[in-house]
């Protein structure tokens, strides 16, 4: 989740996804128009991913961006430092207003998602315009980025639905949601504390656990409790025998 819910998850096995999940018909994966990289398999696509669909102790690290960049210093050099991989999530209005940003995440090494250009509810919308926040958020990321952006797609407030789902799909999208938000994005005023942001992403480890968490500060007080957590977070994992893991392991070659 971004601003919240509507209230205030050598390469992997491409098998069955694991329970949780809302199905919808899967369709064949698909190339976007224009896109060159890998595409994410079948096995990916006809629900939304909470959590990955292996039997190994692996978490990713995703970080959703579309406030500021208070933490992302601080989130680069740690990953940097722990050689640990992570999948950045930038809205397209945030690639254009910081190409900086963005191009410093790809740099580092790190993928890039797709979380629309201006972070609607997609339940709301019609299927044209899903269409065109997703093209138009790809066309700034890779604009900013100067690479090829991830055929993954994350709904602005995790706000997911079937139709929504399977639009996403036929964009060539898998639907890469998270097994649980650290909901580090609230903040001190929002009752969050770093021993509680760990503690969160600590309970949600297991096989294929996806954590969300972001870059930026949602109030402006340029507090990431995030980017302070993390490397508890990730001496947590490893002490869990939980290994980081890229969400690109789970896509095929083009």
């Amino acid at each position: 989740m971004d601003l919240g819910r509507r209230a205030v998850l050598a390469a992997l096995p491409a098998v069955g996804l694991m329970g949780g999940s809302r199905a919808v018909a899967a369709p064949a994966a698909r190339r976007r128009v224009g896109a060159v990289g890998p595409r994410p398999p079948a096995s990916l696509l006809g629900r939304e991913i909470r959590r990955l669909p292996t039997s190994r102790r692996v978490v990713a690290l995703t970080f959703n961006a579309a406030w500021d960049e208070s933490g992302l210093a601080a989130v680069l050099a740690e990953l940097r430092r722990r050689k640990a991989p992570a999948t950045f999530f930038p809205t397209g209005e945030y690639a254009e207003a910081r190409p900086a940003a963005v191009r410093a995440m790809a740099e580092a090494g790190h993928g890039l998602g797709n979380h629309s250009y201006s972070h609607p509810y997609f339940d709301g919308l019609s299927t044209r315009e899903r269409a065109r926040e997703v093209r138009e958020a790809d066309e700034a990321i890779r604009t900013a980025s100067r690479v090829e952006p991830l055929p993954f797609f994350r709904f602005p407030y995790s706000s997911t639905t079937q139709d929504a789902v399977a639009d996403v799909n036929d964009l060539g999208y898998a639907a890469i949601e998270f097994t649980n938000d650290t909901n580090g994005y609230l903040g001190p005023a929002g009752g969050m504390t770093v021993d509680r942001v760990v503690r969160r992403a600590v309970d949600s480890l297991g096989p294929g656990a996806i954590l969300q968490m972001h870059v930026g500060s949602s109030t402006g007080d340029g507090v990431v409790l995030d980017a302070q957590a993390l490397p508890r977070i990730i001496d947590a994992a490893l002490e869990e025998d939980c290994a980081i893991v890229d969400l690109r392991e789970f896509l095929t070659a083009p």
